[in-house]
């Protein structure tokens, strides 16, 4: 190139999100009280209107009522035997799965509002329509109300942390020097890249949440009283469960007995009317609504570039701060934009989710400048790929942690050739 010329520009892939904030750069900047954060969000934003949350929940329960109505006019729960019609059949009752199960993730969020104290300014109301909302979709409501609570009190710590809690590369199955032994890491090998990525989506949508409510998977390291687990199961149905203090086992109890009652209540709709109805109406969507609260945790709090924090590096503003807000497209609507103001509720879970948009922008117009805000314009499912092939373990649970893959981790057969 002379002098005064212009360089070929080449073209180059496109760009991958990284949080802009680092917590181990020598310039990483201050980060703000929760009160200075406060500070900049109008005041109206806190106030919580029973009435306004009210007419969301009608609003949703009107959609869903609609659809199932529309759904029993166009579709039967017969099985046709015509190779075409049944292909047809397929792909309607699919699309009335995955629409109603969208649909009704609106009502979880609500409940979800409830348990947070933002869906009115009178607790009992909030858990009278907390619980018979999650109940409804066989959430045991206080027992998940107490360790969600505990997930934005110890947002992205290594141990205290509640749902996807970072596995480390022992519990994947690697050895002290990345020797793929057992589990995900063998597993890994033997899938293959692609393939496991897949698994991992899989098994975190349609998996993870009873993994996560039977206390199998994604749960904290510790138990109530701060000791390790060690083997113990931190389930949501027990009312000994390690995961919950005794003031709470009355709770518990009516949440579990209510679940169970929820179930029998299917098995008798089984009886009279058959399996498969039971199947298409109620378990297809609610297999859908679990998919989404689970996408949501996952895709807010994981990324390789996202840090998690050991006990001596953790703070709660630190924890808080590192929450990422996306984009859901249409998905915002029907789920009173949990994504896309998740910065804001994990700041703020007290405010109401109707006012969290303009909440957020106040927010993003302090913390942004500062190199502070998490925003990913990654569409959702891009990132959620992205995700699954990247986001797999870290190496300890101590100080501060970042994802690592599996990816690039030696095969075993390389090891040996070497």
């Amino acid at each position: 190139m002379g002098k005064g010329g212009r360089a070929e520009t080449k073209p180059q892939a496109q760009a991958v999100w990284k949080s802009p904030y680092n917590p181990l750069a020598k310039d990483a900047p201050k980060l703000p009280s929760k009160s200075e954060i406060k500070a900049v969000i109008p005041e109206h934003c806190f106030k919580r209107s029973g009435l306004i949350s009210m007419l969301y929940v009608v609003r949703d329960l009107t959609m869903a009522t609609a659809f199932v109505y529309g759904t029993s006019q166009l579709l039967s729960t017969d099985v046709p035997t015509e190779p075409v019609s049944f292909l047809i059949w397929a792909f309607g009752w699919s699309n009335y799965a995955f629409w109603m199960g969208t649909i009704l993730t609106g009502p979880w969020v609500l409940a979800h509002e409830c348990g947070h104290g933002a869906f009115s300014d009178s607790q009992d109301f909030n858990d009278l329509i907390g619980f018979i909302l999650h109940q409804a979709l066989l959430v045991p409501y206080y027992g998940w109300q107490y360790t969600h609570a505990k997930h934005h009190r110890r947002t992205n710590h290594l141990i205290d942390g509640e749902s996807h809690v970072p596995p480390t590369k022992e519990d994947n199955g690697l050895g002290e020097n990345l020797e793929r032994n057992t589990f995900y890491a063998a597993w890994h090998e033997a899938m293959g890249d692609g393939a496991f990525a897949a698994f991992q989506i899989w098994s975190h949508l349609f998996l993870g949440w009873p993994l996560y409510l039977l206390g199998l998977a994604s749960t904290g390291k510790r138990d109530v009283n701060g000791e390790p687990l060690e083997g113990r199961i931190a389930d949501h149905f027990r009312p000994e469960s390690p995961m919950f203090p005794g003031k709470l086992r009355s709770k518990i109890t009516l949440s579990t007995a209510t679940v169970i009652l929820s179930l029998m209540g299917l098995v008798y709709l089984k009886m009279e009317y058959g399996a498969l109805p039971v199947i298409l109406w109620y378990w297809g969507p609610y297999f859908f609504v679990n998919a989404w609260l689970v996408l949501y945790t996952w895709l807010q709090h994981t990324d390789p570039s996202i840090p998690h924090y050991g006990d001596a590096e953790w703070t709660w503003v630190k924890g808080a701060l590192s929450t990422i807000d996306r984009d859901y497209g249409i998905f915002c609507f029907f789920h009173h934009r949990i994504g896309s103001t998740h910065v804001c509720h994990h700041l703020f879970h007290e405010l109401p989710c109707y006012n969290a948009l303009e909440a957020t922008q106040h927010i993003k117009a302090f913390l942004e400048p500062k190199g502070l805000y998490n925003y990913d314009p990654t569409p959702w499912w891009k990132a959620m790929w992205r995700i699954a092939k990247t986001c797999h373990y870290v190496d300890s649970t101590e100080g501060i942690q970042y994802f690592k893959s599996l990816e690039d981790v030696p095969l075993t057969k390389d090891r040996k050739q070497d």
